[in-house]
């Protein structure tokens, strides 16, 4: 038998490149609405896109539409081709859901789908839909849908010191990530109210409810203000990702140091995410476990809340590394030097991994390692 030299050193990256390529020619296209709040009219303008595209002879089908009781909105409806629902036994209540698999047998060549959010009753394929969307776009699908700024992860903590209220279903931020097309559904916070007031938004019974509470025109402009930066975000990465190869671009990458505080470290994860997101960037959460943090010598409660903080990290696109150092300081700088750092991000003076920093030999060190390096500290309120 004959043997042929390996030729595949070097090479296989290559074909892992083209492989990739493949891959997404394949898989269908993914826009995506987004709103300041309910009521703007993601919903609406998606079906005012599908009526459009079926006049134009495409295959377009309602894979999910929540009108929410608007009669404006359930207008546009008629005449659209709507998958039935699949319906599903929860608690003894017969309820309904997106039926992934009719559409991807189906296999139109659009398919709108609402509320990208929302959490799937227990028992269904996935536990949330922007899950189900992502199947619909590997079988080469294409997607629209819609989901409003406060159920993106890493504005969590933002939002909820705008609104006073922490929303439960959200979505990573790489779900954005996928989108070939970001598009901001713009109102200002005047119109908003106005649409509320006229009963355009919620029922009659809830409208004073909600001037009280959420409609107030200071946490409508700064939810809009998150929004707009969220599309300009998108549009920038798209840009990026669009230039010339040999388009010169400094590269950044972000390091989160957090420590076994659970609280501080989820803003310090939250907060590096939204700069990473900001930049399109690579970036890492790096733990230094000190001698006096081991496992035996923290309680159970601390080791969890790491674990559940490791896991957001992975969910917002970061990689999480784990390390043995005595030094804190000295941990920091290998990593940064291992990992190409540009950007280190720890949490404000106070904190108790700021103290210890300051307080090792080493820290005069390492910021004279980072100067070299320009490598920046951003240091997270």
């Amino acid at each position: 038998m004959k043997e042929f030299p390996d030729e595949t050193t070097g090479k296989d990256e290559n074909v892992q490149h083209f492989l990739e390529l493949i891959r997404k020619s394949r898989r269908g296209k993914f826009k995506v609405y987004i709103g300041m709040s309910a009521g703007v009219g993601k919903t609406y303008r998606m079906l005012q896109e599908a009526r459009t595209l079926l006049r134009n002879g495409i295959d377009v089908k309602i894979g999910y539409i929540e009108t929410h009781g608007r009669q404006e909105t359930h207008d546009l409806l008629e005449g659209l081709p709507v998958m039935p629902r699949r319906k599903l036994f929860y608690k003894g209540k017969e309820l309904e859901e997106m039926d992934v698999q009719a559409i991807i047998n189906l296999h139109p060549e659009v398919v709108v789908v609402d509320e990208l959010a929302h959490t799937n009753i227990e028992g269904s394929q996935n536990e949330k839909r922007w899950q189900d969307v992502m199947d619909i776009l590997n079988a080469g699908i294409n997607v629209i849908s819609a989901v409003n700024i406060q159920h993106i992860e890493s504005l969590n903590e933002q939002v909820k010191s705008i609104t006073g209220v922490e929303v439960a279903e959200r979505i990573p931020d790489r779900v954005l990530k996928e989108a070939d097309e970001v598009v901001n559904i713009d109102l200002t916070a005047d119109e908003l109210v106005t649409r509320l007031q006229e009963g355009k938004i919620y029922t009659r019974d809830k409208i004073a409810i909600a001037l009280k509470n959420f409609f107030q025109p200071d946490k409508i402009l700064q939810l809009r203000e998150l929004a707009l930066k969220e599309v300009a975000s998108q549009v920038e990465r798209k840009i990026e990702s669009e230039l010339p190869k040999g388009a010169h671009l400094r590269t950044e990458r972000f390091l989160a140091c957090i420590s076994s505080n659970h609280e501080t470290a989820k803003k310090v994860i939250r907060k590096t995410a939204r700069l990473a997101t900001w930049y399109h960037s690579k970036w890492f959460v790096l733990y230094v476990q000190t001698p006096r943090e081991d496992g035996d010598k923290i309680g159970l409660a601390a080791q969890r809340h790491l674990i559940n903080n490791f896991k957001l990290a992975t969910e917002l696109g970061a990689e999480v590394i784990r390390i043995k150092e005595r030094q804190i300081a000295k941990g920091i700088m290998e990593v940064a030097d291992q990992q190409a750092i540009t950007t280190i991000c720890i949490g404000k003076p106070h904190l108790n991994l700021y103290n210890v920093i300051l307080s090792t030999a080493v820290f005069n060190q390492l910021l004279n390692k980072l100067a070299a390096l320009d490598i920046d500290i951003v240091i997270l309120s």
